[in-house]
């Protein structure tokens, strides 16, 4: 910022004032100047985050978004599909990118045990499915990687239990990428790699798993920066985390 904006910010001009205000004034400008730059690295930051989640969310649908998966299908999205359903104990063999038989018979199992229509084919509401259980995996290993396997399936829990609740969006990537919910989404943890047990914690809750208890908010009390989690009602502590309503 210039000094003739600076004037018309704060209803200075420095020509009706002696030398001696002229280190005021360039203070003043210096201080905006670093306010400016402040402002634009957050946006920045929360750009890069924003543009990170569409990254991710466009590649988890984008066959749901425009074809289904079948026999003789091809490719990246295949393959990721694949190591998706290998760490939820679908797929037992090496992802290769290619749609065989064994990969049909993968998401056929898949299907069945997920309720939805099981004919091997990976539509939409199967590869939603699968993307919905890959991102709680996402949450469960930047959020409580190193807890006991109790622990992750109540984080995970917690994440259904918002789903249910009318108090939070009515769907798992809404409640997931709200602002602020996470904190694995605000430091990056979220973008790790998630291990089997992080799929298989999320599976495990959705089956009905729950040992939360209902609960829709959990914490770790040396990491508390708003006491403002001390206000809801604790159910249980597991591990680090304190789980409350």
């Amino acid at each position: 910022m210039d000094k003739t904006r600076l004037s018309m910010v704060i209803g200075i001009n420095e020509e009706r004032y002696s030398v001696p205000y002229l280190p005021l004034i360039s203070c003043i400008i210096m201080g905006v100047n670093l306010f400016e730059r402040s402002l634009l690295m957050k946006f920045a930051h929360v750009l890069g985050s924003l543009v990170l989640a569409s990254c991710f969310y466009l590649f988890v649908f984008e066959d749901s978004a425009s074809a289904m998966m079948d026999t003789g299908s091809r490719g990246s999205e295949v393959e990721h599909m694949q190591r998706v359903l290998e760490k939820l104990e679908y797929f037992h063999t090496t992802p290769t990118g290619y749609y065989g038989s064994v990969t049909k018979e993968a998401v056929r199992d898949f299907q069945a045990d997920f309720g939805l229509r099981a004919d091997g084919v990976a539509g939409t509401n199967t590869l939603n499915m699968l993307s919905n259980l890959e991102m709680i995996a996402h949450v469960v290993h930047g959020e409580s990687r190193g807890e006991i396997y109790e622990g992750k399936v109540a984080v995970a829990s917690v994440i259904l239990n918002r789903v249910q609740s009318s108090e939070f969006p009515g769907s798992t990537y809404g409640v997931i990428y709200q602002q602020n919910a996470f904190t694995a989404l605000n430091d990056g943890q979220y973008w790790l790699t998630p291990d089997a047990s992080s799929y298989r914690a999320a599976k495990d809750a959705y089956f009905g798993w729950d040992p939360s208890e209902g609960a829709t908010y959990y914490y770790n009390p040396s990491g508390v920066s708003d006491e403002w989690i001390y206000s809801r009602d604790v159910i249980k502590t597991i591990g680090q985390h304190v789980y409350a309503r």
